[in-house]
C-alpha cells in the first residue's frame, strides 16, 4: 500500500513539474522584445496606435478591433480567401502564437479617431446613424448595429467600425466582392457581407462610413 501511495506521489509530482515547464515554454513562445519589435513593425503602416493611416491609400485602423476578427483575417489572408499581396507576405511568416499576440495587444489600444475626410458629413444625426440603426427595409438592408452592436465596437467575428477610417470602409465595401469570398467553398462569415455592400448606393455607404468613423 505504501509503495503505491509513493508511486502515486511521485506520479503527481513529475507530472506538476511537466505542466510547469509546459506553461514557461509557452510563456516564452512570444518574448516582450519580439512582440514589441512587431508591433512596431505593423505600426509602420497601420499608424500610431494603431490608428490607421491615410497615405497612397487608407489602412485601416487595428486599434481596438476584435481579437477573433483579426485572426479571422489573417488567416484569410494566408490562405488567398481575401486579396492583398502585402497583407500575404506579412501574414504568412507570423507563427500563430504571434499572430494572437498581435491581434490580443492591438485590441487593447483605444486611441481618438482620425476622423472624417474630404468633406463628408459627420453628422451624427443624419443619414448614416438612421442606416446603421435602422437599416433600409427597402433594399433588403439590416442595421449595421445588428452585428456590429449599437456602439459600433463589434463582437468577436464581426469586427469594431468605431474609428475606423471612413475612406478604409467605403473602398472596402466597393470592393467587396473582388477582395473577399476567394475561395467560396470555404466561406467566412463576412460572407454575409457582399448582399449588404451591393445594397448600398455610394452615398448611403459615406453616409454611414463617415458616420461610424468619429465614433470612439
Amino acid at each position: 500500500m505504501k509503495i503505491v501511495k509513493t508511486q502515486l506521489l511521485v506520479g503527481v509530482a513529475v507530472l506538476t513539474i511537466a505542466l510547469g515547464m509546459s506553461c514557461r515554454i509557452d510563456a516564452a513562445v512570444v518574448s516582450q522584445q519580439e512582440l514589441q519589435a512587431k508591433m512596431a513593425y505593423c505600426k509602420t503602416c497601420h499608424g500610431i496606435d494603431g490608428r490607421g493611416f491615410r497615405g497612397f491609400y487608407p489602412i485601416p485602423r487595428l486599434a481596438g478591433q476584435q481579437v477573433k476578427y483579426i485572426e479571422n483575417q489573417l488567416h484569410a489572408f494566408i490562405e488567398h480567401r481575401r486579396t492583398n499581396n502585402i497583407m500575404f507576405n506579412v501574414a504568412h511568416v507570423l507563427t500563430p502564437e504571434m499572430l494572437t499576440a498581435l491581434a490580443t495587444n492591438f485590441h487593447e489600444l483605444n486611441p481618438e479617431p482620425l476622423g472624417g475626410m474630404g468633406g463628408v458629413s459627420t453628422n451624427p444625426a443624419g443619414e448614416g446613424k438612421k442606416i446603421f440603426e435602422e437599416g433600409i427595409p427597402s433594399a433588403n438592408v439590416p442595421p449595421c448595429a445588428t452585428c456590429h452592436g449599437a456602439e459600433a465596437k463589434g463582437n468577436e467575428d464581426f469586427p469594431r467600425l468605431a474609428g475606423q477610417l471612413n475612406d478604409y470602409i467605403f473602398a472596402k465595401l466597393k470592393n467587396w466582392s473582388s477582395e473577399r469570398g476567394q475561395v467560396p467553398g470555404n466561406p467566412d462569415n463576412s460572407a454575409m457581407m457582399e448582399p449588404i455592400a451591393h445594397g448600398l448606393t455610394d452615398a448611403q455607404i459615406r453616409a454611414v462610413a463617415a458616420y461610424v468613423s468619429n465614433l470612439r
